[in-house]
């Protein structure tokens, strides 16, 4: 069977993309934030996953304030990349395992989550940059990408425990299709991070390193948090993190932590990396 081995939690700062698409990666001021991810670029190629399934908010690209689902599955065969505002960056289209998408739609549904199926989609910085800082920049990437957007952008966004628990539904589909693949599942995102009014700028460490430690050891506890909490210590934008709970649910609840990888700033943002393997 399709099995999860591990999950990746990531940043998606679009200033990070522009970085490397600009070729400045190794600048005073983006060295560490890139050297952090040395180490997830070797573990990545050691994991060889068949299947990414990738956890993301989209940027206004692909929605808008017309139609903004809660949960949507990219179910289309490829997703061309774009971007709000800075054109779409210079990587390969994601191309994805429609039989398995599939598969997680129905079993999805089944299990009363409400998704929105997605036969066309643009996917943006914010599902591309976390490739790219796992991957590099090469001629296509190495691995199949299940797109799933979340809506963190108007209120109100799902709660972490509602996420928690679509993890476990991810997990449980996963498990019931009828292939061998290496299944790695991203959720994307924060850290802490304001970007308008009097708080722009804001930055909170010491919660985004506590959020971290929880997040391997108390999982369900940490999914509790309620959407208050992420707007006083994170930002208005640290809502992002909720979609690590996804990530979290879809893996055991024993997990080991494998690398970690914490820096401020990049832009205005904190960056945040976790990877965690399932002990089975």
């Amino acid at each position: 069977m399709a099995r999860i081995t591990a999950g990746v939690g990531c940043s998606h700062v679009p200033a990070i993309g522009v970085a490397i698409d600009q070729g400045i990666t190794d600048d005073d001021y983006y060295r560490p934030v890139f050297a952090g991810f040395e180490k997830s670029r070797e573990w990545i190629k050691q994991a060889n996953p068949d299947v990414i399934i990738l956890v993301y908010n989209d940027h206004c690209t692909a929605f808008d304030s017309s139609v903004i689902p809660t949960f949507a599955l990219g179910c289309a065969a490829e997703f061309q990349p774009a971007d709000e505002g800075w054109g779409p960056r210079p990587v390969p289209v994601v191309k994805n395992h429609q039989i398995l998408a599939s598969h997680l739609a129905q079993s999805l549904i089944l299990d009363e989550f409400d998704i929105t199926i997605m036969n066309e989609m643009e996917v943006d910085h914010g599902l591309t940059v976390p490739l790219s800082v796992m991957f590099g920049q090469p001629e296509a990437w190495p691995t199949l990408v299940i797109p799933i957007a979340v809506n963190v952008v108007m209120y109100p966004p799902p709660t972490g425990n509602r996420c928690y628990n679509l993890g476990k539904a991810i997990r449980k589909a996963v498990e019931s299709f009828d292939e061998d693949l290496n299944v790695v599942i991203f959720g994307t995102g924060g850290m802490s991070h304001q970007l308008q009014y009097k708080r722009a700028g804001l930055i909170n460490p010491e919660w985004d390193n506590a959020f971290l430690d929880r997040l391997t050891s108390d999982p369900v506890g940490l999914a509790q948090m309620p959407h208050v909490e992420y707007l006083r210590e994170a930002g208005s934008e640290g809502v992002e993190m909720v979609m690590w709970h996804i990530m979290r649910g879809a893996l055991d609840d024993h997990v080991t932590e494998v690398h970690r990888h914490y820096h401020v700033p990049a832009s205005n943002t904190a960056v945040g990396h976790i990877i965690l393997e399932n002990l089975t």
